[in-house]
C-alpha cells in the first residue's frame, strides 16, 4: 500500500508527498529530516489517499506541480 498525503505547514504552505510507510514518514517530518518541512514544523495532515500500487500513487502525486497544484487546492484544500 502506498499513500499520497498533504500536510499544511505552520507557515500556511502545503506539502504533498508519497510514501510506503506513512507513520515513519511523518516521524521524519516531525524530526526535521525533510528539507521542505524542516523550517515549517508543526503541521496538520490535510489528506491521505491510499493506492494499492506504487506507480498509481506516484502518478497522483504529480498533482503537486503545474496545473495539478491548482486542482489540488480547488478539490482537496
Amino acid at each position: 500500500m502506498h499513500t499520497v498525503y498533504i500536510l499544511k505547514c505552520s507557515d500556511g504552505s502545503h506539502y504533498m508527498g508519497c510514501t510506503g510507510n506513512l507513520e515513519e514518514r511523518l516521524k521524519r517530518h516531525n524530526k526535521g529530516e525533510v528539507s521542505y518541512t524542516k523550517l515549517r514544523l508543526l503541521f496538520d495532515v490535510v489528506l491521505t489517499i491510499n493506492f494499492p500500487e506504487k506507480y498509481k500513487a506516484l502518478a497522483f502525486e504529480k498533482l503537486k506541480s503545474g496545473r495539478g497544484r491548482a486542482f489540488m487546492y480547488k478539490r482537496f484544500i
